[in-house]
């Protein structure tokens, strides 16, 4: 991993989509199809292929996954130790970010 790979900030052009692909192969490795429908079912996301490669290099390059060798045309990736610790502060940081979002709607607003 990178030294300097502390945070998802500046992996790919949204955190969000480097999020999304390190949770997906937190449950495993997969290649670049079988991501794209996990990340839709656990998250109501489609990740386009653009963006998916696009994020898988920079994930890549960053040290947070690495490609394993293809079968039968698909390389499927997985996460490394690094990127899972980046993964894990990425998420306690959101966690931290929803609570006092939420805790702030409920002082203030009421839904019908």
């Amino acid at each position: 991993m990178s030294k300097s790979t502390t945070s998802l900030d500046g992996v790919s052009r949204s955190a969000g989509t480097a999020a999304l692909i390190l949770s997906s192969l937190a449950g495993g490795d997969k290649h670049g199809y079988a991501l794209v429908k996990d990340v839709e079912e656990f998250a109501g996301v489609h990740l386009a292929p653009g963006t998916l490669y696009e994020a898988l290099a920079r994930l890549e390059a960053q040290g947070l996954i690495e490609a394993l060798e293809a079968t039968d045309r698909r390389r499927p990736y997985r996460l490394t130790a690094g990127g899972a610790t980046v993964l894990a502060d990425h998420l306690a940081l959101q966690q931290r970010v929803v609570k006092v979002g939420l805790a702030r709607l409920n002082r203030g607003w009421s839904f019908a």
